[in-house]
């Protein structure tokens, strides 16, 4: 693996503004959301805003990455993906979530989720995972991936791979009638061929009208997830990959997730609908 040095906290640019006529989620300028009460079965209608939003949010995401260099900074890629959303008439649904400052999240090597872009400068050899999230139409679409900066380890590169790898076949194994932990199953025991740690205690979500609904998908075999899908369902799926331990740390900032031995990690994620067959993924650019 890379031998560079460990990620320290950056100097964060003042928060970005959002035009006035691009409407907020009801959390903006609270400490937390109202708790969702609905249904996880979404209606034809809801879905198709869903597809609205989603695909914004990945071409936001692909525009942000598209400045992934060695010299860039997180900030940077944040100010690039907040123009994108607003030129659409999204908004950023990071900004203001529980008090998050910034319109993406950057988790950088050893960063599992929830970096905050700031000063940080990208170095060659980096892996770089961008998080959108763009809420329009009264409705959340949630998307990430992880990008290689300059010239990459084949180890960090590999994880990469199979990490989209593990989405892609979560993603298939997804159909109405079987349990939410098949999700995990298929993603854990993929990664257990490579040695890989596979995070445990940040998961997907259902999202809709809300960020994250209370639906939890654990991305190993967690026995309790027993919830069976439906058609109309909308969540994530994002498993987050590690070269050593599972196990975690925090950043005082409230949000930075780094493993504990300072392993790189790597994550993708897509927003789902599930179908009658199968699911349809809601995030394509």
């Amino acid at each position: 693996m890379s031998g560079q040095s460990l990620l320290v906290p950056g100097t964060l640019s003042p928060r970005r503004t959002v035009p006035a006529s691009i409407a907020r989620p009801e959390y903006v300028g609270k400490d937390a959301p109202t708790p969702y009460t609905g249904p996880e079965v979404q209606d034809a209608e809801t879905v198709e805003r869903m597809r609205i939003a989603g695909g914004i949010a990945a071409r936001a995401m692909e525009e942000a990455a598209k400045h992934i260099a060695p010299g860039v900074t997180t900030d940077k890629l944040d100010e690039v993906a907040h123009e994108y959303l607003c030129d659409h008439g999204a908004y950023p649904s990071t900004l203001g979530y529980r008090n998050f400052p910034k319109s993406l999240c950057s988790s950088i090597n050893e960063v599992i989720c929830h970096g905050i872009p700031d000063s940080t400068v990208l170095r060659d050899g980096d892996i770089v995972n961008l998080d959108v999230t763009a809420y329009i139409g009264g409705v959340h679409g949630d998307t990430n991936a992880t990008y290689l900066c300059g010239d990459v380890d084949e180890e960090s590169r590999l994880l990469v791979e199979r990490t989209r790898e593990s989405l892609n076949r979560a993603i298939k194994a997804v159909k109405p009638g079987r349990q939410i932990n098949v999700i995990g199953r298929v993603i854990e025991s993929y990664a257990k061929r490579f040695g890989y740690g596979v995070v445990r205690d940040f998961t997907g979500h259902g999202i809709n009208t809300s960020f994250h609904s209370g639906l939890i998908i654990p991305h190993y075999d967690d026995p309790r997830a027993t919830t069976v899908m439906k058609p109309g369902m909308t969540f994530t799926i994002e498993p987050m990959l590690t070269l050593g331990t599972h196990e975690w740390e925090m950043w005082q900032d409230g949000w930075t997730v780094v493993t504990k031995d300072r392993k790189r990690t790597a994550q993708f994620e897509h927003t789902l609908v599930v179908t009658e067959t199968g699911a349809e993924i809601l995030t394509l650019p």
